[in-house]
């Protein structure tokens, strides 16, 4: 009679290496397995066959130790990721494993893996996520909560986040993880929210502790944690909408920055859309650049600009504003172009000549959106004239605003901008790209 937690000790009727089992297709060469905190008894059957009849098997060092001993070659991942992946798509065609912690497909290597790997070479074999149990401990309904993680990313991105009745479920990279989000809640003015961590979720070693974020006195939590977050405003937090046109003063700027009315128009045309990068030329304090990255899900920008401590600034605007993923390349364009991915959308807010936009044009993927700033005469002229060859919308905008006037009020006017916005057409049959 078979083990019931581990089926291939009494062996395995399963096809070899290659062959297609009878009237089905061939199976997948990779299986992702997800381990719960309760190790090879978490795994189900077809789980444990699979690690059974691996060849390889790729994982951390914590997980190839509840193996013990197995036929397989163990592989623990590399660093850089890259050299790993490499050596795993190496035994493409072989019976592979790679195991994983939870749910390997939210914020796990099965995630990353998919991205290289079809669906008909690999399979997935999942657990209940952190995120799940997490919600079931709090009686929390999930679907209400936003999922997070610091894993490898910078604590920073949680400043987006951060609203009045907010409830956030966030994966720690280690034990010191809470501690460092309750840093950040209390310098963003939400040090009365209170922290939950959950360590070792669904093993033995389960254990739920709580803190509020100010005065965080937790000795550092067991490195398997999860942080839950109810996120309550102070009088020092300034919550941050999502929408385009964020307060001037929520950036650190030097004056050199598209200003909120004309952000939030240039935003609009941009039109961001999850997946999509944004090139943000001449970007001074990067507003266009962060604004594009807090509206849509999965957005990617850069920001290039020349003067270094301009750059310190988007750098800082970023890091604030919650999206310290903006990659910042320092440098004049057209030149700054060279090796940058093909963007999705493009904003020339400073430096705006023929050859910087034509470099950018060129650059542009079809379907692609153009938007282009000016407020001098000879950048404007550069506008009228591409507005006449390529379409597109021009808008001259001038703003006024209300200012005290002596003891009375009076409109000031602004200096006006010339607004460009075009979209790049797709080519036509036979014309190649």
């Amino acid at each position: 009679m078979s083990d019931p937690v581990r089926p291939w000790l009494s062996g395995r009727a399963e096809t070899e290496e290659g062959e297609r089992p009878e009237g089905g297709a061939a199976r997948p060469w990779l299986t992702v397995v997800g381990i719960g905190d309760a190790g090879l008894a978490s795994l189900t059957g077809e789980a444990l066959d699979a690690i059974d009849g691996a060849t390889t098997i790729f994982g951390g060092e914590r997980h190839l130790a509840l193996l013990g001993e197995t036929r397989a070659e163990t592989i623990v991942w590399d660093k850089p990721f890259s050299e790993a992946l490499g050596r795993l798509l190496a035994r493409a065609g072989t019976p592979t494993v790679v195991l994983a912690t939870g749910d390997p497909m939210w914020f796990g290597v099965g995630a990353t893996l998919a991205r290289h790997v079809g669906p008909k070479d690999m399979r997935v074999v999942t657990q209940p996520s952190a995120f799940a149990l997490a919600a079931a401990r709090l009686g929390w309904p999930l679907q209400n909560a936003a999922c997070l993680t610091v894993h490898g990313r910078p604590v920073d991105q949680l400043s987006r986040h951060l609203f009045p009745g907010e409830r956030l479920l966030i994966l720690s990279e280690d034990g010191a993880s809470p501690r460092e989000i309750a840093r950040l809640l209390t310098s963003r003015g939400f040090g009365q929210s209170r922290l939950t961590v959950l360590e070792h979720l669904g093993g033995e070693r389960e254990r739920v502790l709580q803190a509020p974020a100010a005065g965080y006195d937790l000795e550092d939590a067991a490195a398997l944690n999860l942080v839950a977050v109810e996120c309550v405003a102070g009088r020092a937090a300034t919550p941050r909408p999502l929408v385009a046109g964020l307060p001037d003063d929520a950036f650190v700027h030097d004056g050199k920055m598209t200003k909120r009315t004309l952000r939030a128009l240039a935003i609009a045309a941009l039109e961001p859309m999850p997946g999509a990068l944004l090139w943000d030329v001449g970007a001074g304090a990067g507003s266009i650049a962060v604004e594009w990255l807090r509206g849509a899900q999965r957005t990617r920008a850069v920001a290039i600009e020349p003067r270094p401590e301009r750059c310190q600034a988007i750098a800082e605007n970023a890091a604030t504003l919650g999206v310290p993923e903006l990659l910042i390349v320092e440098g004049s364009a057209p030149a700054a172009y060279a090796g940058l991915d093909q963007p999705d959308a493009v904003f020339i807010g400073g430096g705006l000549s023929e050859g910087v936009f034509a470099a950018a044009w060129e650059a542009l993927k079809p379907g692609g959106r153009m938007v282009a700033h000016a407020v001098t005469l000879e950048s404007e002229a550069i506008l009228i004239d591409l507005h006449g060859r390529l379409g597109g919308e021009l808008l001259r905008v001038a703003i006024d605003r209300a200012e005290a006037v002596g003891p009375f009020r009076g409109f000031r006017p602004a200096m006006p901008v010339v607004h460009f916005h075009v979209t790049k057409p797709h080519p036509r049959p036979g014309q190649g790209g």
